[in-house]
């Protein structure tokens, strides 16, 4: 069960509206890495959780949280639109200085969302489901979780630097340390699970009937080899089972692949040592 409280998690109040940045800041709210891509992403992890419920728990908490971000990030584009009507956008042609204000807001913001948020990324592209990782596997998950907010960090400290209204700041401030404490957290979980189940997805699959003879080895297929130098090509396995090594030049070892021709009635091309259908001549 979910229920709302009036008061956002945490300020989001700009200085003075900024449309232009409106349109920036919907990356990290609906772009592949913004908060609904995780808020989702981890609410299904933990509604479709069958392991420990410590991280059924966990992963609830954190998903909550992200909805809590989301509201913080509406907010904001909402008052970053106060008082930008379309006809602004229309006089811009006119006046350079309103142009240079309203020339690059998305006027989807007033035409569709009558200046609030959409659930679009910083080129209005919808946000979808396709984002979202649930897989039933923690391990793999938890990793996919480690890149979102990884990417997520990332692109609100770039966000942060393009802008300089203190209340703007001040709100992505409080995101980014969100993120380092969500980077912090899916490592602390990874690396538990990692102790019990090894770093390889999944470990309840029989190595016997993988092809053990290229599982460990490193195929330089690019020119040059400063890759060799890597940690990747040499040494022991991080999963304790093998030992890494470096193939330079690997040989194909599969066979030349030749199709058998398609029938008529597909309608394709004719190989050249086959006589044309009657119909051909």
């Amino acid at each position: 069960m979910f229920y709302h409280i009036k008061e956002l998690q945490y300020n989001a109040k700009p200085e003075r509206p900024d449309p232009v940045y409106a349109k920036k800041l919907q990356e990290i709210l609906g772009g592949q890495f913004g908060e609904i891509s995780v808020m989702m992403q981890y609410l299904f992890q933990g509604w479709n959780c069958r392991a420990d419920q410590k991280y059924r728990d966990m992963i609830l908490d954190i998903g909550t949280e992200e909805i809590a971000h989301v509201e913080m990030l509406a907010t904001m584009i909402a008052q970053l639109l106060d008082n930008a009507p379309i006809e602004e956008q229309e006089q811009a042609a006119k006046d350079p200085v309103i142009g240079a204000v309203m020339g690059g807001m998305n006027p989807q913001h007033a035409i569709v969302g009558g200046l609030g948020a959409k659930p679009d990324d910083s080129v209005g592209y919808p946000w979808t489901a396709r984002y979202t990782i649930a897989s039933g596997n923690l391990l793999a998950d938890f990793r996919a979780n480690l890149n979102a907010e990884s990417q997520g960090r990332l692109q609100a400290v770039r966000l942060y630097e393009i802008t300089d209204d203190p209340g703007v700041r001040d709100m992505l401030s409080f995101l980014i340390a969100r993120d380092t404490m969500h980077q912090n957290q899916w490592l602390a979980a990874i690396h538990e699970l990692e102790e019990r189940e090894g770093p390889v997805v999944p470990s309840t699959f029989n190595t016997e009937y993988e092809k053990q003879e290229v599982s460990y080895s490193f195929m330089d297929f690019s020119k040059g080899n400063e890759s060799k130098k890597g940690r990747w090509a040499s040494g022991p396995s991080f999963d304790g089972k093998g030992e890494f090594e470096y193939i330079s030049d690997p040989e194909a070892m599969g066979q030349i692949p030749i199709l058998k021709p398609a029938p008529l009635y597909v309608h394709g091309t004719i190989p050249s040592d086959m006589p044309p259908p009657p119909s051909a001549h």
